[in-house]
């Protein structure tokens, strides 16, 4: 089953502000509430949907695409913020401040336990990559691998940065928290402000001993086969989001994400034009004559076509189905097949008799129409 339309999960329109958008997810996120709803699976889900819409419609170039592409241009083939495959405490970390207080619970906001602490979580910085498409790709969904050097998470700690049997022990300073609260004296009286704890830089926990291989970080440098489902119909300039497949984070936080931006290659012989293609045909003078049978390119090979007696420079033949698929599925371009017709530049004595003969004949007279004139008239007084 298909992912739901954004805006149809968060209930607004799509001219709505963003501010609107904002309070529309908070709304949703409070409505389904694991708090709220203790053991029942569909509002938890209901809650990641939400989640997601929100990190697509909250950021403008992300919406961007989202209305042009669909699905399809925040990564919907298997990319963008996968609300299933990230946590509740994820969603938080990455949200929670649209609330105010702290993450769990809403920080108060509603009443609701702290079943997710306030503890800071990293997310590693996300990586952009651009990947070459052939006309037959794009015209068919298609499964690239590609190797890209980033930061991994360790595999001698799992990402904690802690050596092998070395526990942790919690930060004494904010006592397992993350935050700090500070009390200053002002001319107004006393002011109370919280901040991310400088002990354990907002974990709420201090590794006793460091891994050897990351120092402590979590993470290290190294390369990852990445593979990347595009779906058929893109288009250059278009992006795709993977969840989760940019730098890992620092000790067990977040993932970036891996932005893919499409390019296209030329194809030798097709244009492409939308979702349809464009093929320039040029036959002989005999071969426009008499009408013939000829071989054109397409996207899945070589196919035959009629070309019939007296065909005209300049006419167009459309090839129903023949084009690339629409991103959102919407249907299927066409080929358009231009026909020139080819004059040749140099002739032998016996060519040049021949046609002589041939402009004897009434029927290689060429015989204007009313509309012939109407444009002799117009570049007439344009040129004057």
């Amino acid at each position: 089953m298909g992912k739901r339309d954004y805006y149809d999960v968060l209930g607004v329109s799509k001219d709505a502000s963003k501010e609107e958008i904002k309070k529309a997810y908070r709304k949703q996120a409070l409505k389904y509430h694991p708090d709220r709803n203790q053991g029942d699976s569909s509002s938890e889900e209901k809650f990641k949907e939400a989640a997601e819409a929100y990190e697509v419609l909250g950021d403008d170039q992300k919406k961007t695409r989202y209305d042009r592409f669909g699905h399809a241009g925040v990564g919907g083939a298997g990319g963008g913020f996968s609300g299933g495959g990230m946590t509740i405490e994820d969603i938080f970390a990455q949200f929670g401040d649209i609330f105010g207080g702290g993450f769990g619970g809403f920080g108060g906001f509603s009443g609701f336990g702290n079943s997710y602490t306030a503890r800071r979580t990293t997310k590693g910085s996300n990586l952009r990559i651009k990947v070459k498409l052939s006309l037959e790709d794009i015209a068919n969904s298609v499964e690239k691998k590609i190797k890209v050097n980033k930061y991994l998470s360790c595999k001698h700690c799992n990402g904690t940065g802690a050596a092998n049997g070395t526990a942790y022990h919690t930060c004494s300073t904010c006592h397992g928290t993350g935050q700090v609260t500070r009390i200053s004296n002002t001319f107004l009286g006393q002011v109370q402000t919280s901040g991310t704890c400088p002990a354990c830089d907002g974990q709420g926990k201090i590794i006793s001993e460091k891994c050897p291989e990351c120092y402590g970080e979590g993470v290290i440098r190294g390369n990852e086969v990445i593979k990347i489902n595009i779906p058929a119909g893109v288009g250059k300039g278009m992006q795709m989001t993977v969840s989760g497949k940019g730098n890992a984070a620092r000790r067990g936080g977040i993932n970036g994400d891996l932005i893919v931006a499409i390019d296209e290659e030329p194809h030798p012989e097709l244009i492409r034009d939308g979702n349809d293609l464009m093929y320039s045909l040029y036959l002989s003078i005999a071969e426009a004559s008499l009408g013939t049978q000829i071989e054109i390119p397409t996207i899945e090979g070589k196919v035959k076509i009629k070309i019939d007696p007296g065909t005209q420079p300049g006419k167009i033949l459309r090839l129903k189905g023949k084009g690339i698929p629409d991103v959102n599925g919407y249907g299927i371009g066409d080929l358009l097949v231009s026909i020139s017709v080819w004059i040749p530049k140099n002739l032998t004595n016996e060519e040049k008799r021949i046609l002589n003969k041939l402009d004897e004949s009434e029927n290689f007279t060429p015989k204007p129409n009313t509309a012939d004139k109407n444009i002799f008239e117009k570049m007439k007084n344009f040129f004057e």
